[in-house]
């Protein structure tokens, strides 16, 4: 999953009615770890909850993390029948 993030809020991205967005909608506590690919069992783990989620702003901010990822200007697996969403998540504990 890509990430991003705005001031003290982390920034996730993904299509309005997919799993991962229906699941935040009924229980807004999310745990985020990130790991280092060189060595495993370093990591950090990040525990917080989506404070708001947003459409405003959504596409722009995928071909941000597109290009922030990939290199491409655009993000590439866009569906025509898809919105997407920008979840915000408050960090409340950093392992």
């Amino acid at each position: 999953m890509w990430v991003d993030h705005d001031a003290d809020m982390i920034l996730m991205n993904t299509a309005i009615g997919r799993v991962k967005q229906r699941n935040i909608a009924r229980d807004p506590r999310v745990s985020i770890a990130i790991v280092d690919l060189d060595n495993p069992y370093d990591r950090l783990v990040i525990h917080g909850r989506v404070i708001d989620q947003t459409e405003q702003g959504a596409e722009a901010h995928i071909d941000k993390l597109a290009k922030k990822y990939t290199g491409a200007s655009k993000y590439q697996k866009a569906s025509a029948d898809e919105k997407r969403i920008i979840l915000k998540i408050e960090p409340l504990r950093i392992l």
